[in-house]
């Protein structure tokens, strides 16, 4: 998703989040500055950028689901629960399954 002169992996526009996907490439110094550079960018225009590892992608989707939920908004609304594939129950905050995580 073009935004300014980036293109991002994954954009929520409603929730002003941006989601993206990093490879080893982004552990070597100019991808390091680079990516902070862009963040800082996306940043002022509103954004919240979350960044994920391949790995953590591929091993720990679960994981992943949570943060992205815990950021969408105050608590996390039915809609990108659902775009996401997740559901809340109520009770004592808002507990989070994904259909990943064969837990209910």
């Amino acid at each position: 998703m073009p935004i300014g002169k980036y293109i991002a992996d994954f954009v929520c526009f409603e929730n002003k989040i941006i989601i993206e996907l990093d490879g080893g490439q982004h552990n070597e110094d100019a991808e390091i500055v680079d990516d902070k550079v862009r963040t800082v960018w996306l940043e002022s225009q509103g954004f919240k950028v979350l960044r994920f590892w391949n790995n953590d992608v591929l091993k720990n989707m679960a994981g992943v689901w949570e943060v992205i939920a815990r950021h969408s908004a105050p608590s996390p609304q039915p809609r990108i629960l659902r775009s996401l594939g997740l559901r809340a129950t109520r009770g004592e905050g808002v507990a989070i399954s994904s259909p990943l995580s064969g837990e209910d």
